[in-house]
């Protein structure tokens, strides 16, 4: 059936509201809404805002090139809006709310800064001395260990789902560890051992139980606890190395 002709259906949404800028308690408020089961959530918010509600507030960045902005809990499913459609959903019910874990600025905008200054924490680019006149070359094999998290779109959605960020509020994040391992990874790195001591700490790599949320909502098959797990293998190695280099040995 081609989308032209796709049947439409009468869609109850239940979307979350709140302005921190006002004395007024959070609510939920009803809409009802015309849509064909290949609209995406996104799409439903967008037409929505235009012909019913302007005032309700939430992020996308998709048509900008910028995906991973419109994460949210769809259904009591941490997802991104633009790739949840009505007709994967099977329900004529939505209840939208803003991702968990982060203070709401507004309806289903949070804000987003300690995620940001715990990624800006693990130093997240390539520290390599490189010889100019040399090209640094990385082998298919040594590329294909990153290329997973290299994918990372940095959305938030692991860190909306990790319950270690509530009951310990300064661990780092299954995002930012996963973009550490990234790098630490790399074969041209050559500078990381100052941010792997940093995160060698209950803030960091030991701050995570391997509950493996972050795996389950990931849209980018990331896997940050295999990273996670990564970094602490390398902290370990590190710490024998260290502890070999301090044993005196006999001649």
């Amino acid at each position: 059936m081609s989308p032209s002709n796709e049947v439409i259906d009468v869609v109850r949404l239940d979307v979350f509201r709140y302005d921190a800028s006002r004395d007024e308690p959070p609510r939920f408020q009803t809409y009802e809404l015309a849509a064909a089961g290949s609209t995406s959530v996104l799409e439903m918010l967008l037409k929505l805002q235009d012909e019913q509600d302007p005032s309700l507030a939430f992020r996308y960045a998709c048509r900008g090139a910028v995906c991973g902005s419109c994460a949210m809990s769809i259904n009591g499913r941490l997802n991104l809006a633009c790739r949840v459609l009505l007709k994967n959903l099977d329900t004529d019910r939505l209840v939208i709310e803003p991702l968990p874990r982060l203070e709401i600025i507004k309806d289903l905008v949070v804000d987003m800064t300690p995620f940001w200054e715990k990624y800006e924490r693990i130093r997240p680019w390539l520290h390599a001395q490189i010889d100019d006149a040399r090209e640094s070359r990385v082998s298919q094999r040594q590329r294909e260990r990153i290329d997973r998290y290299v994918h990372c779109i940095l959305c938030g959605l692991c860190y909306g789902a990790c319950p270690m960020m509530s009951r310990n509020e300064s661990f780092t994040g299954p995002a930012a560890l996963a973009k550490l391992y990234r790098f630490a990874a790399d074969s041209r790195e050559n500078g990381r051992r100052e941010t792997l001591v940093q995160e060698d700490a209950h803030e960091g790599v030991w701050g995570c139980r391997t509950i493996t949320r972050c795996i389950r909502v990931c849209p980018k098959n990331v896997r940050p606890t295999d990273a996670i797990e990564g970094v602490r293998r390398k902290l370990l190695t590190q710490r024998i190395q260290d502890a070999f280099r301090r044993t005196p040995h006999e001649d």
